[in-house]
């Protein structure tokens, strides 16, 4: 018996991820994608579309609520007191999943290039809506829905990035 293949993708519409083994539905998790919509461009904050794959997951061991920043643990764990701490930061906890485009012209290479934009797709404090697009580009999902795909998925697993999916 043959390993069906795991693959991500992510619906800006419906603001959910679909973790999926073959053609069937493995998990499905809310999100939050880019508050400007979606776009590749280098600095426009856009969620970036178009098939990439995972290039890095990071925090592996990291506890919950770990904070990172430039892709290393802080050593520090989110609160609503360090929130307050520094008002406005884009907080990225628990785990990270760094994208890489696969599309040249499209999400890889030159101004379009989804890994050197820091696309991921990573935790964000419980306290952010889910379902309504509000990130800097990425992906935020739930800290306790983020580990379960985490543990579920490799580097290289594709992920493909829809403004909406087609359902049968």
């Amino acid at each position: 018996m043959t390993k069906q293949a795991v693959n991500i993708v992510v619906d800006i519409a419906s603001q959910r991820l679909l973790l999926r083994r073959g053609d069937q539905v493995v998990g499905e998790f809310p999100i939050s994608t880019a508050k400007n919509g979606a776009g590749q461009q280098q600095g426009s904050e856009c969620t970036p579309l178009g098939r990439h794959q995972i290039r890095a997951m990071i925090g592996a061991q990291a506890p919950l609520n770990s904070v990172f920043v430039a892709r290393r643990a802080t050593g520090e764990i989110y609160s609503s007191v360090l929130a307050a701490e520094h008002p406005g930061r884009d907080w990225i906890l628990t785990r990270i999943l760094w994208l890489s485009g696969l599309e040249p012209g499209l999400n890889r290479f030159g101004s379009v290039d989804t890994m050197q934009r820091y696309i991921y797709i990573h935790g964000t404090p419980e306290s952010e809506p889910m379902g309504e697009p509000l990130s800097h580009g990425c992906v935020r999902m739930r800290n306790h829905d983020l580990i379960e795909l985490f543990d579920q998925i490799e580097v290289g697993t594709e992920v493909v990035i829809v403004e909406q999916l087609e359902r049968d």
